[in-house]
């Protein structure tokens, strides 16, 4: 007859039995509860169904790049109208003409922007007829050529003649472009029209002539078709005396003379951007 004390230990033997059954059961050949053939029907099952949600994904992705144009975006009703950029990049320009290291970097944004606008670029491009669009036709597909825009158009901002671009002087340059937008033509004649936001007004020179864009520039047909396309670009110069220097000047420019938007509370970018510029002695 089997004492009390052997009790315990069958038990232990029977719960360590069970639960070595759970992982791995030799009498059924089950594991984890599941014979071979189950476990190779359920995944089969999750093969067959995960494959099948790919392929509806391939196939959704696919069927949607057949309805896309590789030369224009299908919507582009959101952008009707161009922003208005500034170079260099800095909407608060502080500028120590004693310290040419300041200013340096400055200078450096507007050398490395204007390389694409070297003469000698440029001269592969087209000499267009000024004053009117430079509408292209051809096949689908088929490259588009742009006009030329000089860098040596831009006279005193062109850092040819002064290499400093007038920060060295006090009087530094600004250039200011549009953004792209295909098929952009916009009416009447657009030009660049700066004001600062003060009593007295602040002297500008404007390069080219008028602050203009001409015509010649539009439309855009898009990166891929017109890969040589450069935008127009408006020079301002701030033409600022001593008395302007230790006070920050806020300078706004708008696109006017067109059709094109300059006006919108709800961005401040949108045919008009302001900044600030500083100089000191």
């Amino acid at each position: 007859m089997a004492s009390n004390e052997d009790k315990p230990a069958v038990k232990e033997e029977e719960n360590a039995g069970s639960w070595k059954d759970a992982i791995f059961n030799p009498r059924t050949g089950e594991f984890c509860g599941r014979t071979a053939k189950s476990w190779g029907l359920i995944l089969l099952f999750y093969l067959v169904f995960y494959a099948f949600l790919a392929g509806m994904f391939v196939l959704t992705i696919w069927v949607m790049l057949m309805t896309l144009d590789d030369y224009v975006p299908r919507y582009r009703d959101r952008v009707p109208h161009p922003g208005l950029v500034i170079r260099p990049k800095e909407l608060d320009m502080l500028i120590n003409r004693s310290q040419p290291v300041q200013y340096t970097r400055y200078v450096q944004t507007l050398e490395s922007f204007l390389q694409q606008y070297n003469d000698t670029e440029q001269e592969r491009n087209e000499v267009c007829t000024a004053g009117d669009y430079f509408d292209q036709e051809g096949e689908v597909g088929e490259p588009k050529k742009a006009c030329q825009f000089k860098r040596s158009s831009l006279s005193r901002c062109s850092g040819l003649s002064d290499s400093t671009f007038g920060f060295a002087e006090g009087r530094p340059c600004v250039l200011l472009k549009m953004n792209r937008i295909i098929g952009l033509k916009p009416r009447g004649e657009p030009y660049v029209n700066c004001t600062a936001k003060r009593d007295t007004p602040v002297q500008m020179q404007y390069f080219p002539s008028e602050g203009r864009f001409d015509k010649m520039y539009f439309p855009y047909y898009g990166n891929k078709l017109h890969e040589r396309y450069v935008q127009p670009l408006v020079a301002v110069k701030l033409l600022l005396n001593k008395e302007d220097y230790n006070t920050e000047l806020t300078i706004e420019c708008r696109i006017e003379g067109s059709d094109l938007r300059n006006n919108d509370d709800r961005d401040k970018f949108l045919g008009r951007v302001t900044f600030r510029v500083t100089v000191v002695e």
